[in-house]
């Protein structure tokens, strides 16, 4: 019975510590916008139709991390009816979800995530996107990954309409 409760006690403290997340957008690409992919302008001939500046890297992420606190997701937060939203930065919207992050206990243990494009060629930007996702949540970049493929001309993204990224993370109690 004693060990019974000591792993009852012992599991209760590793499921109130840390938790997983997962978060996943999309967006069209069309002309007259900018791109905007981890707080990075990019440049491009198209950029991502939404309500917000459409960054589908720092959606998947903030959904991922409203995920791992059990706090819905990014449409009931920043809902795109709701005029304040109308082209912010997605890093401001991280931000808030940070603010979030932090009044209910929780820090970044790591972040994984892949943005799906088959243009332009994202490597280059992929450093400054890291720095404005470990600032904005201030934690250390190497707790940050980002990975950029494609779809080898597949789908909606490979035809180049537009583009998606899928985000993973861990939150632990401070």
């Amino acid at each position: 019975m004693r060990k019974i409760l000591n792993l009852n006690l012992n599991l209760n403290l590793v499921f109130n510590t840390m938790r997983i997340g997962f978060g996943y957008d999309v967006h069209r690409l069309v002309k007259g916008r900018r791109l905007m992919l981890g707080g990075v302008d990019i440049p491009f001939p198209k950029g991502l139709l939404g309500h917000s500046d459409a960054d589908v890297l720092l959606h998947a992420v903030c959904d991922a991390i409203l995920g791992a606190l059990a706090e819905g997701d990014i449409g009931r937060h920043f809902p795109n009816t709701d005029p304040k939203y109308k082209n912010i930065s997605s890093l401001k919207l991280l931000a808030k979800v940070s603010g979030l992050l932090k009044q209910k206990g929780y820090t970044i243990s790591n972040i994984d995530s892949t943005i799906i494009a088959q243009k332009p060629r994202l490597a280059e930007h992929i450093p400054s996107m890291v720095e404005n996702i470990a600032k904005t949540l201030g934690c250390n970049t190497l707790q940050i990954n980002i990975k950029a493929t494609t779809s080898e001309g597949l789908g909606f993204a490979g035809t180049g309409k537009g583009m998606a990224a899928y985000a993973s993370v861990l939150i632990k109690k401070k």
